[in-house]
């Protein structure tokens, strides 16, 4: 993507809609080069905004055909349309007003493929960030939600699948060779999660119960001949349905949830209310050829797309700043599920790997940005391995700070409070700040400071007075747009080991917050002495890696070898193994090899997370 184009959009400059948008139907009448859209949009003024306020809707590329006021034909002098934009003035007062508009696009042209394309024979949609602004003018950002009623006219021979958003509510023939299809989504969502899909495929078909119930029927589509090899993602999409309900007690809304898979989608995978679309790599496997690593990343993102269900579609972002606040917090929840299905080790030190090799060079490096950013160019830079993979490191400090309790009422109450809603991170963190009482200010700043924390660690042990010291100082680097740094709340999980392997409890600890076993960095430079301690305990420190941070702690060869062979923690285990390991393996390069510039800490691969979207 370029950079040096189009003009910068600030956070600090949002302001709803004077508009407010009640529901959409849409007409479609398929062609591959003359697809006629109507979109039929209810809107009303919000209160307190001017009589003389135009209403301002977005495009890209469209062509107007046609435009009606509450079914009148709207005089030329009213409306100012381009191929960016469409602006409508002298609307009614205070009633909601129906805004007819006929535009006709072009989907085999199409080769941006955003909007409505045509690729392969199938009509498809991808509409997330800014896509749906390329089928009709539209309020196209995503603090707008409203009901979509669509219909969907095509040919019956080379489109025997008319597929939506929502419940399908009937189809027929619709003169010689075409047929029609009805969907109903009545849950209200923003113009990026709308599809469509049309053309000739193979399916396989399932169903699902859910707590309350209620039979959902579910659909994969694929490609005629690839049926069977899509029986894994059925399988993981049920997986993800039950798992959801019972960890996060979120229910599935509609009675049907389809996915189509094909080969020509070039997005990854979209999350599209009811209508999940993907790139047919991430749902088909053939048990002949497909590895582990093939089914652990198809299980992967099947649950990622449908645990935006809820985290994603049902409460959704206000702005594009909030991107971490669908993708970082289901980027969490899929964590969750494939530990809960697989090894929760193994896959914690898959995440830490991937974090360690994608993330954390690109907070040092030029491109740093915050999780949540305050300013973009062209918003499909920011879907990064920052919003994404430390937008989920975030969620997963605040789940370490508040403990399993807490973080699931905070996460209820999220979902309580803020359903069918367009949320900020200030909602988001509000909940948990409210069910646990913690003033969560100062944590916070891991949404809005760029850069991975530097802690520097040290300790000694006090026979005499039988006390262990741990002294600790963080350090966050300058990064572009921000060179001065404030210190962050780190949340390290850690550990005492005797020497004989037994975990040590201290009686009490004094100059830092310690809740069980997490110690709580919260200044530039804490010490915190730990009483009670009967002899020299060796420091496990930020085990399940609990913080994204780099550690600089000098720990002798055989502390470590002692956690590798004693501590309960696999993943601390597993670091300390590699702590041990990379000395020795740098000593024995060749010598026309070039020195390691990380100290201690291993090399990266992109583990079972894969590559989600884009």
């Amino acid at each position: 993507m370029r950079t040096d184009i189009g003009q910068i959009v600030h956070l600090a400059d949002y302001r709803p809609t004077d508009f407010v948008l009640e529901r959409v139907d849409l007409t479609f009448e398929l062609d591959p080069t003359e697809t006629k859209v109507e979109a039929r949009l209810i809107f009303h003024r919000r209160e307190g905004v001017e009589l003389s306020a135009p209403l301002v809707l977005d495009g890209d590329e469209l062509s107007l055909s046609g435009l009606l006021l509450d079914q009148s034909e709207v005089p030329a002098g009213q409306y100012t349309a381009t191929d960016k934009s469409l602006t409508v003035r002298d609307l009614p007062a205070s009633l909601p007003f129906e805004l007819t508009i006929t535009t006709i696009i072009n989907p085999t042209a199409n080769t941006q493929l955003m909007g409505l394309y045509r690729t392969g024979g199938i009509y498809c949609t991808q509409c997330e960030a800014e896509g749906f602004r390329r089928i009709t003018y539209f309020p196209d950002r995503p603090d707008v939600l409203a009901p979509y009623t669509v219909n969907i006219i095509g040919d019956k021979a080379a489109n025997p699948l008319l597929l939506s958003n929502g419940n399908f509510l009937g189809g027929a023939g619709y003169g010689e060779g075409r047929h029609f299809a009805a969907w109903f989504d009545p849950h209200p969502k923003p113009s990026y999660l709308f599809a469509l899909v049309a053309g000739d495929l193979g399916v396989i078909e399932d169903s699902f119960v859910t707590m309350s119930d209620r039979e959902v029927t579910l659909k994969i589509y694929v490609e005629h001949g690839k049926e069977a090899r899509a029986a894994y993602a059925m399988d993981a999409l049920k997986r993800s349905m039950k798992w959801d309900e019972d960890v996060f007690g979120r229910e599935y809304d509609l009675d049907i949830f389809m996915i189509v898979a094909v080969s020509d989608f070039n997005m990854g995978a979209m999350e599209n209310k009811g209508l999940n679309v993907f790139n047919d790599k991430y749902v088909l496997a053939d048990p002949e050829t497909a590895t582990d690593a093939d089914y652990a990343n198809i299980e992967a993102i099947i649950a990622h797309e449908y645990f935006h269900n809820w985290t994603g579609n049902r409460i959704t972002c206000r702005d594009w700043f909030q991107l971490c606040l669908k993708e970082g917090l289901t980027v969490f929840r899929d964590h969750e599920f494939s530990a809960d299905q697989r090894s929760r080790p193994v896959k914690r030190i898959a995440e830490v790997r991937h974090l360690k090799s994608e993330q954390f060079p690109e907070d040092s490096g030029p491109l740093a940005h915050p999780v949540r950013p305050t300013k973009y160019r062209e918003i499909n830079n920011f879907y990064t391995t920052t919003v994404y993979e430390k937008g989920s490191e975030v969620t997963r400090m605040i789940a370490t700070l508040l403990g399993r309790d807490l973080f699931k009422q905070g996460m209820d109450l999220y979902f309580e409070r803020h359903d069918g809603d367009a949320a900020t991170v200030e909602d988001f963190v509000a909940c948990f700040a409210e069910v646990s009482g913690r003033d969560l200010t100062q944590f916070s700043l891991w949404y809005h400071q760029a850069g991975t924390p530097l802690v520097t660690a040290s300790c000694a042990y006090d026979a005499a007075a039988r006390t262990f010291t741990l002294s600790l100082e963080q350090m966050v680097p300058a990064t572009p747009g921000q060179s001065a740094k404030e210190p962050v709340h780190i949340p390290l999980r850690l550990g005492l080991i005797s020497e004989d392997g037994q975990p040590m409890l201290p009686g009490s600890v004094e100059g830092a917050e310690f809740t069980k076993d997490v110690l709580h960095l919260v200044e530039r430079s804490q010490t915190a002495v730990f009483h009670d301690i009967p002899s020299r305990p060796v420091l496990s420190l930020n085990r399940s890696f609990s913080a994204p941070i780099n550690l600089h702690f000098d720990q002798s060869a055989g502390d470590l070898a002692l956690i590798a062979r004693f501590e309960t923690d696999h993943f601390a285990r597993w670091q300390a193994l590699t702590d041990l390991a990379l000395p020795i393996l740098l000593a024995g390069r060749p010598r026309h090899a070039q020195p390691c510039t990380r100290r201690l800490r291993p090399g990266a691969d992109r583990g079972a997370a894969g590559c989600r979207r884009r």
